[in-house]
């Protein structure tokens, strides 16, 4: 059984998971909750999925199990994932997510929340231990189909109620925002949202297949999509999310990303946050442009919410955190002017969109100068699909084996200042230039993530990163 946890979440090949891994991990799911006290035999769980082909069938599955385990199965339907995540915790009822998120229609996966949000590291254990015995278990991985009541419009409606007021009447009155709705789950939710500050929505590629869209590493194709949409219509921006939409996407004027981190800075000085928690893969420049206590964490949102528990736990308010891929989490609650926004301590990309549009139009900026404005360094990322596990964790062992090992296969880049082991190997080169390795957590990729002084420099940074990486035989 190759399904395993990444950095949020079961994954696998659809074809693993389409069956008896599915149900044996909701029945394994299920059973930690009760036994950890946080849920009973006879309460809600909450299913909602994505677009993938394979996701109706591994829900029906889980919902099968949900009965057999004696929950009630709550179906509703394809969501975003921090809708779902909401939902259940308004009503204190345990969700899971069918997605998986960013990556390939052939790949997908369960995300697991607890009736107070996000399953941690320490419940991640204990599933998979539950799995391992349980594995013998007929009942607990039999393949079966079922439904359950129909909750999506109720899930929809709380989610838009939660954002509806955010921003002032009508602050996008007059500009014109295309939104890339692909094979997102958010794709409509979006038109409602955006049309109700006075927007007018420009609705651009929307697939009845399904597309992979990944906002940490936004695909030439997709770029160029991006670029001819903005300069057709004359667009004041382009919004769009990954698969599941707990991910945000933006686009400037003319087509151009606007990264994650920025995007999670944006938001929280929008927020005005007062504690902030990101991985260790953000931008180094966040620290000096935010001028609030930054701590930073290993990939993945787990380790993000620990972090913002902790600030919690010593009195803190006013905590978030991001990720590099733009979803932004609150772990408390938020006043702005009247309006309170209730924690979500989940990846959400709604609130990034609605922050980064509201601070530029506030102030009648374009994107491409409030990104400016911030002054980071010029941060870039990809990735090398296709890139056997076996194969990423020889090259790490290898860089981490010695200095001389990791000198060596950086001599042409640069040499090394300092190193950090945190998550992957984050080195500063002697021209204060940064870059970054790090195998993905999700899926067979090797990414790469860079820093440097000028977008030339960097550009050519991450190509030879990359190119170090696929030259790359152990």
């Amino acid at each position: 059984m190759a399904a395993k946890f990444g950095t949020s979440g079961l994954r696998g090949l659809s074809t693993e998971l389409v069956g008896s891994v599915s149900a044996l991990h909701v029945t394994a799911f299920l059973r930690m909750l009760v036994q950890k006290g946080c849920a009973a035999p006879g309460d809600l769980l909450l299913v909602g999925q994505d677009f993938r082909p394979s996701s109706p069938e591994i829900a029906a599955t889980a919902m099968a199990a949900a009965q057999r385990a004696g929950f009630r199965p709550v179906d509703c339907g394809a969501v975003p994932t921090p809708a779902l995540a909401f939902y259940g915790q308004s009503i204190s009822a345990a969700s899971i997510m069918i997605t998986g998120s960013h990556i390939p229609a052939d790949r997908n996966g369960i995300k697991f929340y607890r009736p107070d949000g996000e399953i941690d590291k320490q419940d991640e254990a204990a599933i998979v231990a539950l799995v391992t015995e349980l594995a013998q278990d007929e009942q607990a991985g039999l393949v079966a189909r079922a439904s359950g009541e129909n909750r999506q419009m109720q899930v929809e409606r709380l989610f838009l109620d939660r954002y509806r007021q955010l921003l002032p009447g009508n602050i996008l009155n007059g500009l014109c925002i295309g939104l890339y709705q692909h094979s997102s789950v958010a794709r409509d939710l979006l038109v409602d949202i955006l049309e109700g500050f006075g927007a007018q929505v420009v609705p651009l590629g929307r697939s009845e297949h399904f597309i992979p869209v990944d906002t940490e590493a936004v695909s030439a194709q997709t770029r160029a999509s991006l670029a001819g949409w903005a300069a057709a219509e004359k667009l004041f921006a382009i919004v769009s999310t990954d698969g599941d939409a707990d991910r945000p996407l933006v686009a400037d004027e003319k087509g151009q990303p606007l990264r994650g981190d920025l995007l999670g800075l944006l938001t929280a000085q929008f927020l005005k946050a007062e504690v902030i928690a990101t991985p260790v893969t953000s931008n180094s420049g966040i620290e000096a442009a935010i001028g609030v206590p930054v701590v930073r964490t290993r990939v993945g949102s787990p380790f993000v919410i620990a972090a913002m528990q902790e600030a919690l736990a010593q009195g803190r308010q006013r905590v978030m955190g991001f990720e590099a891929n733009g979803g932004v989490m609150l772990a408390s609650d938020f006043t702005l002017a009247n309006i309170r926004l209730a924690a979500l301590p989940t990846r959400d990309c709604v609130l990034p969109i609605l922050a980064a549009l509201g601070l530029a139009a506030g102030v009648g900026a374009s994107l491409s100068e409030m990104a400016a404005g911030m002054d980071l360094p010029i941060a870039l990322s990809d990735r090398l699909e296709h890139y056997a596990l076996e194969r990423s964790a020889s090259l790490m062992a290898h860089l981490r084996a010695g200095d001389s090992q990791l000198a060596a296969f950086l001599a042409p880049l640069g040499a090394i200042r300092d190193k950090s082991d945190l998550d992957g190997l984050r080195i500063r080169l002697d021209d204060d230039s940064i870059i970054h390795f790090r195998p993905s957590g999700n899926a067979p990729e090797m990414r790469c993530y860079v820093e440097a002084k000028g977008e030339q420099k960097a550009a050519g940074l991450l190509a030879a990163g990359l190119a170090k990486l696929a030259n790359w035989q152990a």
